[in-house]
């Protein structure tokens, strides 16, 4: 896409999909759990940078390098150099393959080789730190514009960990609630299918309208995108919580949100097809589940 055309269809897309009518409480609430939350608009202008050459970019490499330098102190360069390489080269042209292949450089860490006094060194690379939440670079930008190909979209909001596009959610404000869900999970098929290296590191797909809100992932149909009930996974909150703060509280709260990124994501192969699921989502998605006092949580 020629990048003088560029602007004009932006403005366009922010128009049809209404992007400066985002729920405010929706950034408000990332910034009551410690995320920096930064609007495009103002980086646009070079009042914030975030290491991002150009709208094709959907990871911030600057932020990424100076994050695994923080999180890996005794790496080499040509260690952190090798494990960007690694992340941010797909191996396959399949979405789930790519994802799949990036959930467990998260979870496991990425296996790099070196050389160092004339020998070769295998080593690993993490890219978070579950133990020290600080070492960790947490952002969110509103709105994020992707240009792939001949496709442009600007997803309502982007939640970044050490400069990884780890999140989207999508805001919407129709007239039917039933109508209103299944309108965002289109847009976000519709984002799969046209900026698909976006959703290459995807861990999470959250739909808002107003204070509602609902969670799923990429093999989600959208009937599965649910609203969460909880905020620390034990206890249902108090009456008057909204679903939108009980969601970025209970998923996106830092600790939580590594907790589950590390541990209640699964694959599951069924023959030629893979399925991301979310564990836990019994309890805290259905308001009515009764624990079952042998299984822990």
């Amino acid at each position: 896409m020629p990048a003088a055309g560029v602007p004009l269809l932006l403005s366009k897309l922010r128009v049809a999909y209404g992007t400066e009518a985002i729920v405010p409480s929706l950034l408000t609430w990332f910034e009551v759990i410690g995320y920096t939350v930064l609007l495009e608009p103002d980086i646009a202008l070079g009042k914030h940078q975030i290491g991002r050459s150009s709208y094709s970019d959907v990871v911030l490499y600057q932020r990424l390098y100076k994050a695994l330098l923080h999180i890996n102190p005794k790496k080499p360069d040509q260690a952190i150099a090798a494990a960007i390489h690694q992340v941010t080269c797909t191996e396959s042209s399949d979405l789930l393959e790519n994802n799949h292949r990036f959930h467990k450089f998260l979870t496991d860490g990425v296996q790099v080789e070196y050389l160092y006094n004339e020998e070769i060194v295998h080593d690993k690379v993490w890219l978070i730190d579950p133990f020290n939440l600080l070492k960790n670079d947490w952002l969110v930008i509103h709105p994020l514009t992707v240009v792939e190909g001949s496709h442009a979209h600007c997803p309502d909001v982007v939640v970044f960990i050490n400069g990884l596009p780890l999140a989207v959610i999508v805001s919407i404000q129709p007239n039917d609630e039933q109508a209103t869900f299944k309108e965002g999970y289109q847009r976000i098929q519709t984002y799969i299918e046209q900026i698909p290296k976006l959703f290459s590191y995807n861990t999470f797909l959250v739909i808002t309208y107003e204070n509602r809100a609902r969670v799923g992932t990429l093999t989600s149909d959208w009937h599965e995108f649910l609203p969460w009930r909880t905020i620390d996974g034990e206890d249902f909150p108090a009456k008057g919580a909204t679903e939108l703060e009980v969601l970025i509280q209970g998923i996106f709260d830092k600790r939580r949100f590594l907790e589950q990124v590390l541990h209640l994501i699964v694959f599951e192969e069924n023959g030629t097809s893979i399925s991301k699921k979310l564990l836990r989502r019994p309890f805290c998605t259905t308001q009515d589940y009764k624990k079952p006092s042998h299984q822990g949580w």
